[in-house]
């Protein structure tokens, strides 16, 4: 029972991130067709990074990571393969 209260917190910021993903991304929702080979200069796309990263290490330090990631994306930064480590 205390098991699953702990993990609460983290099932909801992802399935926010998932919301955001299925309603507005332009790498996974409807905008997709607008951009049919992807938007996101990266590889998984921020948004899935940030779910591997909240999944794998917390709300806290996945957050930490995924907003780093998110600092990066910008057009001086050439991207590509990025993934969780």
């Amino acid at each position: 029972m205390f098991k699953t209260f702990k993990f609460y917190p983290r099932h909801l910021v992802i399935s926010i991130i998932r919301f955001y993903q299925k309603t507005l991304s332009f790498d996974h929702g409807p905008l997709k067709s607008v951009y049919p080979h992807g938007f996101c200069r990266f590889n998984p796309s921020c948004s899935e990074y940030s779910v591997q990263a909240i999944e794998k290490y917390g709300i806290f330090k996945g957050g930490i990571k995924s907003c780093w990631r998110i600092i990066r994306c910008n057009p001086f930064n050439k991207g590509g393969n990025d993934p969780l480590i």
